[in-house]
């Protein structure tokens, strides 16, 4: 088995690769053999067989529990840091004790500090928008630290009590409105944490010549979290990157010292240089422009509740969570998982009729990673002919005009052809 590897930062990918993959719950065990099986093909048509994946399933979920007693074995989290990067269907969340969720348990026991998710329209899919060409972002989501990291007290317990009577008595706290009834949390935002995804984000840009970054938070009310991943961002960009970039808090800085028209000129002939506009937005205004204006939107670097909320609108501004790919990285280390962004839909499990996309362009986020562009080039290409021929599973097809409805298997053998 050739195992991928990571020197001086630089992933060193073997001809033939084996990635250790989970096939999910519900309709994963539909979603996972389709996109396993486009992959494969692309990556034959496109390097005539000198490239090949080798596929090691390893259980983590309902079949990892039916099978062994646990949710999420040891020797899938060994498997996935020896091989560095896998791939995953969606999971059941244990209902009761144990593991809050399967996917932020193996988020931070990898510390993969990134959940990358791109979004763009494919011509055919039916939007809610005007015009769904605008949209073209990649979500840069912190995600280890935040109320996610999972740190609450719930109300009546003698924990929450001992916390409360720390906060009212030692820290003076007096803005709990009812506090016999809280159940408290901790919000965890640092230094550190704030600064690896900034950098991820702009290193991102860089590499990809994309035109801003733009931090997203609610820093005007979390004066001390969000406002920190703001200040820390933005402090972190000019000491770090230089002639690179260009930062808004830089135009703040001329606009004071040498008025407006010298800072929107020092602004305009960063842009004509092409350095990367460093920017910031509060979260609520964001979500409004996203639909006002996401021309002005490249690469977005937010924080972890901040990145659900706008994963999933910038999605359904698309067309939906159903052709949403995402991806859990650790730019440093070289750990990678990617994923469906969707649930397990319990309610269509096994009726032949999910929609695998979002795994699939997951899969083309993994093709990328490796650096094997040509196969996952292809696979786009294919999916958009489809699209554009109004061919698609039920929850896309009935939006289009004059489509054909395939199902799962369908989709997947007219995606073949069309590679």
């Amino acid at each position: 088995m050739a195992k991928l590897k990571i020197n001086n930062g630089k992933l060193s990918v073997p001809d033939c690769v084996t990635i250790p993959y989970i096939e999910g719950d519900g309709v994963g065990m539909e979603i996972t053999p389709v996109a396993q099986a486009v992959i494969d093909a692309a990556i034959k048509k496109c390097y005539d067989g000198y490239r090949s994946i080798e596929w090691l399933e390893v259980l983590a979920g309902e079949k990892a529990f039916n099978k062994t007693g646990s949710w999420l074995p040891d020797e899938t989290m060994d498997t996935f840091r020896e091989y560095l990067v896998g791939i995953k269907g969606p999971l059941t969340t244990p209902v009761g004790g144990g593991i809050r969720s399967l996917n932020v348990a193996l988020r931070q026991e990898l510390d993969l500090f990134v959940c990358l998710r791109p979004v763009r329209w494919f011509k055919g899919v039916v939007s809610p928008i005007k015009e769904p060409q605008k949209v073209n972002m990649y979500i840069f989501r912190e995600n280890t630290e935040d109320i996610y990291a999972g740190i609450e007290w719930l109300q009546g317990t003698p924990e929450v009590k001992k916390l409360l009577h720390f906060l009212q008595t030692e820290m003076n706290v007096k803005k709990i409105r009812f506090p016999e009834t809280s159940s408290l949390g901790v919000k965890p935002v640092s230094i550190e944490g704030s600064e690896r995804l900034v950098r991820a984000a702009i290193e991102y840009a860089i590499a990809h010549h994309l035109p801003s970054v733009t931090l997203v938070h609610k820093g005007n009310i979390m004066k001390f979290t969000e406002g920190g991943f703001k200040l820390w961002g933005y402090t972190m960009a000019e000491r770090e990157f230089g002639d690179q970039i260009f930062s808004m808090m830089q135009y703040e800085r001329i606009k004071r010292e040498s008025g407006e028209s010298v800072a929107e000129k020092a602004l305009l002939d960063a842009k004509k240089k092409g350095k990367i506009i460093i920017k910031d937005v509060i979260a609520d205004a964001f979500l409004q422009n996203t639909l006002l204006i996401p021309e002005e939107y490249s690469v977005i670097a937010t924080l972890n509740l901040n990145g659900d909320y706008i994963s999933d609108q910038l999605a359904a501004m698309v067309g939906g969570i159903g052709i949403a790919p995402g991806a859990n990285i650790n730019y440093i280390t070289g750990h990678a998982i990617f994923e469906a962004t969707h649930g397990t839909a319990p309610n269509i499990a096994g009726k032949n009729k999910v929609n695998p996309s979002s795994i699939l362009l997951s899969g083309v986020m993994m093709l990328e990673y490796l650096g094997w562009q040509e196969a996952a080039d292809c696979i786009v290409n294919a999916l958009e002919y489809t699209f554009e021929t109004h061919t698609a599973t039920a929850d896309l097809a009935r939006f289009m005009s004059n489509s054909t409805i395939l199902t799962t298997t369908e989709f997947k053998d007219r995606l073949i052809e069309n590679l």
